[in-house]
């Protein structure tokens, strides 16, 4: 999760501190600009990677509920008794 956040950071600065610079801000503009962005972006990363993983370990129960019913299908069922 920290590569994440730093990932995002480095890449939201660089792209907010390029876009400022771009425009032709000021120095201590581009810089705010680019505090700003990786501080977004970062955060932005963080929602993704949590969505990701709550995304896979979903995938691996459903994953591990369908080989057990594979394997043992007489556990997975429940029994309904017939009066």
């Amino acid at each position: 999760m920290k590569s994440l956040l730093l990932v995002g950071g480095a890449l939201g600065w660089a792209v907010g501190m390029g876009f400022s610079y771009s425009r032709g801000n000021a120095l201590p503009t581009c810089f705010w600009h680019g505090c700003l962005a990786a501080y977004l972006s970062a955060v932005l990363m963080r929602w993704w990677g949590r969505a990701w993983r709550k995304s896979l370990e979903q995938s691996l129960q459903e994953r591990e509920k369908a080989e057990f019913a594979i394997i043992a299908p007489s556990l997975a069922t429940p029994k309904v008794s017939r009066p």
